[in-house]
């Protein structure tokens, strides 16, 4: 078992399957079972979204010690109040991270709990309405920043790696923990282009898998495929992780590139080629995925073929990476005789 997620999971507090003083009458038998499902249950969610968890439930409990609440089973009344004094100082989306580490904590252990309880809803909606509640949505980065990303990778193996990992991301609308979670054994490349197998993604947990075509580009300094090939024969890479991390001396190291690993390449790409991005918006790895759905949609891509690549399970949701681009350029506004 990976021990990045044994770590995570007691971290975060994740209880046992089975109570100890349940197990401790289980026949050796038994008990290997308990343990083989102890160690799947840990793996339920992934190693950022469990430190993340824990970092959020360390925090509630912080609070709660220094106000005197019991941290579990929590009043709501004691959540409302712990939201309370977050206000103003979080986003929208850490409250809503913070309210949902608490959930979990509490299912886990079987206790009851509601997030819709009146006192948490209408403190947050008072929170919201206050202090605003509208999120900084990732920036759309479309083939026009691609191409300044990828001039800003240098012809180093750094570069090359990078370059790969940008355009790879692009066209196939990948999220951070599908990119690094590619490994050579889920490449097949052929004539026309590249089969890419998912072996699990945010949108399927449960490890299904799906496969993904990328076809070739025109231009090889912007082909997502043939920049793959060429970091893979730069870096020998015959087996295991593909994006993996090259020390300041040029070395390639085994260990696969984290999720957060991407975001400071990404922003440290964007920074030499001088792209900027709105305050109302922010400079995310997540860019890549919405700019792929704005591309593909000026492209006059039906919602179906985009779907299906992004592995999207709402429209609504897909299409609101659309609505964005076509503000200005599809406005009734323009039909008025000004």
């Amino acid at each position: 078992m990976d021990d990045g997620v044994t770590r995570a999971a007691a971290e975060a507090g994740l209880p046992a399957v089975v109570p100890a003083e349940q197990a401790r009458g289980l026949a050796p038998v038994g008990a290997a079972a308990l343990a083989t499902a102890q160690a799947y249950a840990r793996q339920a969610l992934a190693p950022e979204t469990l430190r993340a968890y824990a970092a959020d439930w360390g925090h509630f409990c912080g609070w709660c010690s220094e106000s005197g609440c019991a941290p579990l089973p929590a009043e709501p009344a004691a959540v409302a109040a712990y939201l309370a004094s977050l206000a103003g100082l979080y986003s929208r989306s850490a409250l809503e991270r913070r309210l949902a580490a608490i959930g979990q904590q509490h299912r886990l252990r079987g206790l009851d709990w509601s997030a819709g309880h009146p006192a948490i809803r209408t403190t947050l909606r008072g929170i919201f309405r206050r202090h605003g509640s509208r999120r900084r949505q990732a920036a759309a980065l479309t083939s026009t920043e691609l191409r300044k990303l990828v001039a800003a990778c240098g012809g180093d193996l750094a570069g090359l790696r990078d370059r790969a990992l940008l355009l790879l991301g692009f066209a196939g609308a990948l999220r951070r923990s599908e990119l690094v979670g590619i490994d050579r054994e889920h490449l097949r490349f052929t004539g026309e282009g590249l089969r890419l197998t998912l072996p699990s993604s945010k949108t399927d947990q449960e490890g299904r898998g799906v496969e993904l075509g990328i076809t070739r580009g025109k231009r090889a300094e912007t082909c997502p495929v043939r920049t793959l090939e060429a970091w893979l024969a730069a870096s020998a890479c015959d087996y295991g992780p593909v994006f993996r991390k090259v020390d300041r001396w040029g070395n390639i190291e085994h260990a696969r590139l984290s999720g957060e690993a991407v975001r400071t390449i990404l922003a440290g790409r964007a920074k030499a080629a001088g792209i900027t991005v709105p305050s109302s918006e922010r400079l995310s790895p997540h860019g890549l995925r919405a700019g792929f759905v704005t591309e593909a949609y000026m492209a006059g891509a039906r919602d179906e073929q985009v779907m299906d690549h992004t592995r999207h399970r709402d429209l609504k949701t897909m299409r609101g990476y659309v609505r964005r681009a076509k503000l200005v350029t599809e406005s009734a506004s323009k039909l008025l005789d000004l």
